[in-house]
């Protein structure tokens, strides 16, 4: 009996052994990796990812129906098109201020509303356009720019907070956006004006998922290949010490409150064109709040500074694969808030710096509490003998 128990402690301090071994080995490189401020976006969305594939063996199917790509990713990418246009702007308004931009949602109906009434004139339903085409475009988006101008306004030469500066235009946004269209609901019938939202002639893939990758790929130039990204950054660590090396942190805080109104109008105009309609109660509801958590999924810091695009980009799609995943689950819509809130909270807690400190301190805590192998030595007549 006392030889098993001697062969089993034995196994499992040769198992300690090599576990310890193995750590030593991989510690570098987990660190490295796990370091990385995309690693904790992409394994959630890796996770996400591998939990659909489990429930549904044919997540990675794709086919042509009606001539369009169908199928889980292409639906995803599809449904993540606005968000993905907002949670842009949405990182540089963080990054350069700290604060959050509320009134995305609002201006989407805003530009959306200037767009249909310009088309349909005083119909509220018609197949007609009323104006030209991308004149109504035009006048939208800048529509979106002034929205973004005011804000940047307020932040910027005001100094309002970003929450207090934007909670203006979310509270009296849709308001707005309703005295635009007198109330009413506006149906755009002509198949034009779903060329934005749903598909071009010929193209096998939705314009939404197009149009978002095309302003992921414009910010990005945008950010790597002008100042703006290392302006935005410098005013978002330290606007005072920026000013003393000569930039201007009022024009940078403007000037991202401007696209990120800009592209709140985007988004506006590819939603409505989506559905054919513009509901100005509807339109943008809660995008914001969906923005700001892609934003902070993405390792990006709420408190400003340094800014990752595609960490944002990860984000929005993660944020779209979790929706779709608890639809598949056959969750109810009115039940989806509070499991998206559940999954989000332990996502932001898993991805904050004292938790992964902590965590870290616990594993170097179990390592350190594991009794090391030593091999006892006793010294016989000048001769050692190893146990």
């Amino acid at each position: 009996m006392n030889k098993v128990v001697v062969q089993i402690k034995r196994f499992f301090s040769r198992l300690i052994v090599i576990f310890q071994r193995l750590f030593s080995i991989l510690e570098t490189p987990l660190r490295k990796i796990f370091g990385h401020k995309l690693a904790i976006p992409l394994l959630v969305l890796t996770a996400v990812i591998v939990q659909n594939i489990i429930s549904t063996p044919n997540f990675f199917d794709i086919s042509i129906k009606n001539g369009l790509l169908s199928g889980y990713i292409p639906s995803i990418m599809d449904e993540a098109g606005e968000l993905l246009i907002i949670t842009l702007g949405m990182t540089l308004v963080i990054a350069v201020s700290g604060g959050v931009d509320l009134s995305v949602g609002p201006i989407m109906a805003i530009a959306a509303s200037f767009c249909g009434l310009l088309l349909n004139g005083s119909e509220y339903r018609t197949d007609v356009f009323q104006n030209p085409y991308i004149l109504a475009l035009f006048i939208g988006l800048l529509a979106g720019v002034l929205c973004g101008a005011f804000n940047g306004i307020m932040v910027s030469y005001l100094k309002i907070q970003p929450m207090i500066a934007t909670l203006i235009l979310f509270t009296a946004g849709r308001s707005i956006a309703k005295l635009i269209t007198h109330g009413q609901t506006i149906y755009i019938m002509n198949p034009v004006y779903k060329y934005l939202g749903v598909q071009i002639p010929g193209v096998p893939i939705r314009t939404t998922i197009l149009i978002s990758l095309l302003f992921v790929i414009l910010v990005t130039l945008l950010v790597k290949l002008t100042s703006l990204g290392l302006y935005v950054q410098s005013v978002g660590i330290n606007g005072s010490a920026a000013r003393l090396v000569g930039l201007n942190s009022n024009a940078v805080k403007f000037m991202a409150f401007v696209i990120c109104g800009l592209l709140a109008g985007v988004a506006g105009l590819v939603g409505s064109s989506g559905v054919g309609s513009v509901n100005s109660g509807e339109l943008g509801m809660s995008i914001e709040m969906d923005a700001i958590l892609a934003v902070a999924l993405g390792g990006n810091s709420l408190s400003g500074g340094k800014f990752s695009i595609a960490g944002s980009v990860i984000g929005a799609y993660t944020i779209q694969a979790i929706t779709t995943t608890l639809y598949a689950m056959n969750v109810r819509p009115d039940q989806l808030n509070v499991f998206k809130a559940l999954i989000i909270v332990v996502i932001i807690v898993a991805s904050s710096e004292i938790f992964k400190e902590r965590i870290k301190r616990l594993i170097r805590r179990i390592l350190s509490s594991i009794p090391k192998s030593s091999k006892k030595t006793t010294v016989v007549g000048g001769c050692s003998d190893e146990n």
